[in-house]
């Protein structure tokens, strides 16, 4: 398995410590699904980066907090081979309001935001249908407990 962590922006200052904090998320993450052998790429960016994205790729209008790019259609394969996952793109600026907004540490607005794009990679959907929507929240809040 391997992480990689990208700083795409002049705007924001990622706190030391937290590249590090967000790989042991995102493989804590994959462990707890039994996903091994990928890749993941998680670029951390800024508001203005992450809403030119939301509205290039998803047709929405201004800044999001996470946004997920899967490499694959498909359910993930448990394969020797080593796989590139994806990629997650999280607007630290969002993710920082949010956490005043929701009265939480940035770590754990930033775990729930990692937790989230990693299932998105995983094939998990929320936008599809309401029944999709409840079995991403409801493997959001198992792994938030777990991991």
């Amino acid at each position: 398995m391997a992480i990689k962590v990208q700083v795409e922006s002049e705007h924001i200052t990622v706190p030391g410590g937290y590249p590090a904090f967000c790989k042991k998320i995102i493989a804590s993450v994959l462990k707890y699904q039994e996903v091994d052998n990928v890749v993941v790429t998680l670029i951390i960016t800024d508001d203005e980066a992450i809403a030119h994205i939301n509205k290039t790729y998803r047709k929405k209008k201004g800044p999001t907090d996470v946004i997920s790019f899967a490499y694959r259609e498909a359910p993930m394969p448990h394969l020797t081979a080593t796989e590139h996952l994806g990629d997650i793109f999280i607007s630290l600026e969002t993710a920082r309001k949010q956490a005043i907004e929701y009265g939480v540490t940035l770590k754990e607005e930033l775990k729930r935001l990692l937790i989230h794009g990693v299932l998105h990679l995983l094939g998990y959907d929320h936008e599809q249908s309401s029944y999709k929507k409840r079995k991403m929240q409801k493997k959001e809040k198992e792994i938030m407990q777990n991991i």
